[in-house]
């Protein structure tokens, strides 16, 4: 009991660690993208400032007579200086000249004078989308600059989710890897755990099948009750086959489902509560075979039902329907009548060590979901659920 609550316990902490991780996860990336949206906006800030002195040196270039004394060389400079933002110079509405526009830089490809103009008022829609031009006036002449972000701009505005994505790649799979990792390491565990048991089993049914010949060699000995001494030798001896089973690669045969089932629920009948009804309903043909481990598949249904009766507490109805689902693929269907499992602990029925027994270590939903999908490639799950009202675990094989 106590163990069993410490093992739980410290699957809640790491459940509470990971969510903490999650969460630090989320500032820090938080964090890149408002750094990076920052480092975008102050990009975008030079650039415009930029774009205006480039503005005022086209205005004074223009008003500034040819013929004067001035020295143009620093205008120039800065005139040539714009090798990243591109621009576009309208006079009247009528461009009269462009630079950094990325299609006019193919020199492969010969441009005619109509689609050059059409590509330019395209491209000035786009920049007055993105900016609104610097206006003025030089002479008699409206003169407006249309201008948009340099690439470099706009991918600092891609690259942290370029970063983020890349991080979130490899952080999935180093994920996968820890889990898989894990999970081979439970299943080491589950295979220990089990041929150890059936291991320490046998000796002393053995022994027992020998004491039950011996008793029943006296004379004076009652029959009848050597014949149940050794049912239950029997069960033992099954109990057994099932644990030897889990510790190795289990022997598949192709066995008619219907049959099995039924046989199965009559054995339960015979030692479950006297107030719980079983019903039993199979909407296939008795001649429908599955692929499975006869002793390994009775265990699971075992299982489910007595689950079904605790939650029953020994008073109520048991329904186990076999119905066709899809191609070559039917479902069990194991309901009860029970108190139903509730939202909080839907979610972890099928945790090693969950459950919600005084007694128990909280084991058999989780082998039950091992058996049917690591061992007969099929589904187990919950099906539905309803407080107070009753659960219906739903089984899922293909058939051969």
């Amino acid at each position: 009991m106590a163990k069993r609550e410490v093992f739980v316990n410290i699957y809640e902490q790491i459940t509470g660690w990971r969510f903490v991780a999650i969460a630090v996860l989320l500032a820090i990336g938080a964090g890149v993208l408002y750094y990076f949206n920052q480092l975008a906006q102050q990009v975008e800030e030079r650039e415009k400032k930029y774009v205006l002195l480039y503005a005022a040196s086209i205005k004074f270039f223009v008003e500034k007579s040819v013929e004067t004394d001035c020295d143009y060389t620093f205008v120039q400079e800065v005139l040539e200086a714009n090798e990243t933002v591109p621009a576009i110079l309208v006079e009247n509405g009528v461009p009269i000249s462009n630079v950094n526009i990325k299609e006019f830089e193919d020199s492969t490809r010969k441009w005619k004078p109509k689609e050059m103009e059409e590509l330019l008022y395209r491209k000035i829609a786009e920049m007055r989308e993105e900016h609104p031009p610097i206006e003025d006036k030089i002479g008699n002449s409206k003169v407006s600059l249309y201008y948009s972000n340099s690439i470099l701009a706009k991918q600092l505005h891609y690259f942290p989710y370029i970063l983020l994505g890349t991080f979130l790649i490899f952080g999935s799979l180093a994920f996968i890897a820890y889990s898989s990792s894990r999970k081979a390491e439970q299943n080491r565990v589950w295979v220990g755990l089990a041929k150890e048991t059936a291991h320490q089993l046998g000796t002393p049914i053995s022994a027992l099948m020998a004491w039950v010949e011996v008793l029943r060699s006296d004379p004076s000995f009652d029959a009848s009750i050597g014949d149940e001494m050794e049912k239950d030798v029997k069960r033992l001896e099954t109990i057994t086959t099932r644990f030897s089973n889990i510790g190795s690669v289990p022997q598949m045969s192709e066995e008619q489902i219907a049959p099995l089932i039924q046989q199965t629920l009559g054995y339960l009948e015979r030692r479950i509560s006297t107030k719980v009804k079983v019903h039993f309903d199979s909407k296939v043909s008795d001649n429908v075979k599955v692929s499975l481990n006869k002793h390994l598949l009775e265990w699971v249904v075992e299982n489910l039902c007595k689950n079904a009766v605790d939650a029953m507490e020994g008073r109520g109805e048991l329904f186990v329907t076999i119905t066709p689902t899809a191609k070559k693929t039917i479902a069990i269907d194991i309901r009860d009548t029970g108190k139903g499992i509730s939202k909080m602990n839907l979610r972890k029925v099928f945790r090693p060590g969950f459950s919600t027994k005084k007694r128990g270590w909280g084991l058999g939903l989780t082998l039950a979901k091992r058996i049917i999908e690591n061992y007969h490639e099929g589904k187990l799950f919950v099906k539905d659920t309803q407080v107070d009202k009753g659960t219906t675990f739903r089984i899922l094989l293909d058939t051969v």
